[in-house]
């Protein structure tokens, strides 16, 4: 998506205005539509529609740079302020944490012109001389900086498996082409990735790599050899294929999904038993243990086939030897979505059409979140909406039989912990989404009592992506989590893992202490398209990283069995 990608320049050109001097109020647009486009789903869909201007926030001029930037990779505007700036402040403003004061401080007494030298600075001290710098600063802006590299370093999931499926698909045929399997942290489900890693097998390995080279998605070829090959794909991720023998295939695809301190500490269990592993097999001696499967890699060592997603080396291998892995939840075991949007508020399409899709998709039910009132940018609902949207629920779940449409909203939850909405309105729904959207700058006591307050609502069912991170836009905010999935397991409110790719929240580690916690979660797509449903497999992916089964998701229950575990 090029959400991420004009967002940055919106608020570039927002900070670019302000260094000028600008109208404050033309400051706040290009700062509050930088905000909308991170938070709207795929903005070339709205482009292609012709309906940018329908994005409260998006007036016809943000509309035509959109489209600019679209069509042509820039925009003229941004372009032109540019000149007016030196570039090394420019720079610095990419970094998170500094505004253009503080980026023409930083470039005008201490000549500071890129990033390298700027987190140079940072930690030797030198910022700490200027005057108003202090340590807090200081430590935000190292933060900012890691923020900045990490985005340009890795992509998120889905588009690590855009990128996979295509390459697969187009291998798979090949007639040359025998197994095939995606490897790496892909296949890891790790929440962004590096590089994508394909392993196969082969008579004619040559051959296969030749094509693979010359594909349509390949925008360079770094190397070419007769068992492994590298390009970088169109949008400039590293995409490797390696080609290995047919009884080693397990062995290979075990190595080479990692990670690296899972498969130490397998090598270093192999050799107390008196085994060597590497990606070619097992040896006891000189004989090779043969490993078409990577199940055959965990027999050797008595131990069951341990998931992907859990091979971190965070107690996996021990819990193996002790049988005692969880029996992680699966996308088949998922009966509905717990989080979806329709053009009642910020969705593209209609109530039946986000059910049909449902429905072609398995599920028994889908929980309608429309936003709430308060939340402007993204068309919140009016009590008088709400109803209608009551009525169109009613009146297509009259016509289902075997599905259920669920009438919930995603409600703001305030800076002070408070709900959009009385207490009658939401009593009426089904399940009520709480969620916060804005003050994401607040302190971590703060933030904190909010979260705290919502779970003490009696009416609030989830708490919607917890900790507000964007990938590539905005990290978590503090929490002290501790005291949060307290509140959560004593009020019997559910927590959410958002599966939208740029969000992925909660994150596995945070999913893993919530279940040592007490706390129960749901799964959400965050939909906001009949397209985007299918992103509950990420959503899957991060709970079975964070070592869920199927009871802990309220997804995986009946309707029935779903209506009884809510508060």
């Amino acid at each position: 998506m090029k959400n991420v990608e004009i967002a940055e320049i919106f608020y570039s050109i927002s900070k670019m205005l302000e260094l000028k001097g600008e109208n404050i109020f033309r400051i706040r647009a290009y700062d509050k539509a930088a905000q909308i486009v991170s938070e709207t789903s795929d903005i070339e869909d709205y482009a292609k529609l012709d309906k940018l201007t329908d994005i409260p926030g998006i007036g016809k001029d943000l509309a035509e740079k959109i489209k600019e930037y679209l069509s042509t990779g820039k925009i003229e505007y941004f372009e032109e302020l540019q000149k007016d700036i030196p570039k090394g402040i420019l720079e610095l403003l990419k970094v998170p944490s500094i505004g253009p004061k503080t980026a023409k401080l930083f470039f005008d007494k201490l000549k500071i012109k890129d990033i390298d030298t700027l987190e140079e600075y940072a930690k030797c001290g030198k910022l700490l001389e200027l005057e108003g710098i202090k340590k807090k600063t200081v430590e935000n802006i190292l933060h900012g900086i890691n923020l900045v590299r990490k985005g340009k370093e890795r992509i998120d999931i889905a588009s690590g498996w855009d990128i996979a499926d295509a390459f697969v698909f187009e291998l798979k045929k090949v007639k040359d082409v025998d197994k095939i399997a995606v490897a790496g942290s892909l296949r890891r489900m790790k929440e962004t990735i590096k590089d994508v890693d394909i392993l196969l097998t082969s008579k004619n390995p040559e051959k296969v790599l030749d094509v693979f080279c010359k594909l349509k998605y390949v925008k360079e070829i770094i190397a070419q050899g007769p068992t492994k090959s590298s390009v970088l794909s169109y949008n400039g991720i590293q995409v490797d294929v390696r080609v290995v023998e047919p009884n080693a295939f397990g062995a290979a695809l075990q190595y080479f999904t990692g990670s690296k301190n899972h498969n130490v500490k397998l090598r270093t269990l192999a050799v107390r038993k008196g085994y060597k592993i590497n990606e070619y097999g097992v040896y006891k001696g000189k004989k090779c243990v043969p490993s078409k499967a990577e199940e055959d890699i965990y027999k050797v060592f008595r131990m069951p086939y341990i998931e992907p997603e859990l091979r971190e080396d965070t107690g996996e291998i021990e819990a193996a030897l002790k049988n005692e892995l969880p029996e992680v939840i699966t996308l088949k075991d998922i009966k509905g979505d717990f989080h979806a949007h329709s053009i009642f508020s910020d969705g593209h399409n209609t109530i039946e059409e986000m059910a049909d899709e449902c429905i072609k998709l398995g599920y028994e039910y889908v929980l309608l979140t429309d936003h709430s009132e308060s939340l402007k940018v993204a068309n919140g609902l009016s009590v008088a909406e709400l109803s209608r949207k009551k009525k169109e629920i009613e009146r297509l779940n009259s016509k289902f039989k075997d599905f259920r449409i669920l009438y919930g909203t995603e409600a703001e939850i305030d800076s002070k912990g408070e709900i959009d909405y009385n207490d009658r309105v939401l009593e009426e729904f089904d399940f009520v989404v709480g969620a916060v959207h804005s003050g994401l700058k607040q302190s971590k006591e703060q933030l904190t009592k909010r979260i705290v307050n919502a779970c003490k609502n009696p009416h609030v069912d989830i708490i919607a992506h917890p900790t507000g991170r964007h990938w590539g836009i905005r990290d978590s905010y503090e929490l002290d989590f501790d005291e949060v999935f307290k509140v959560a397991r004593e009020t019997n409110t559910f927590f959410e893992i958002n599966s939208f790719p740029i969000r992925l929240d909660l994150g596995d580690s945070l999913v893993r202490l919530a279940k040592s916690k007490g706390v129960r979660f749901t799964i959400g797509s965050d939909s906001h398209k009949v397209e985007h449903l299918r992103f509950l497999k990420y959503g899957v992916g991060i709970a079975r990283r964070g070592w869920l089964e199927k009871e802990d998701v309220l997804n995986t229950f009946s309707l029935k069995e779903v209506m009884k575990r809510k508060k």
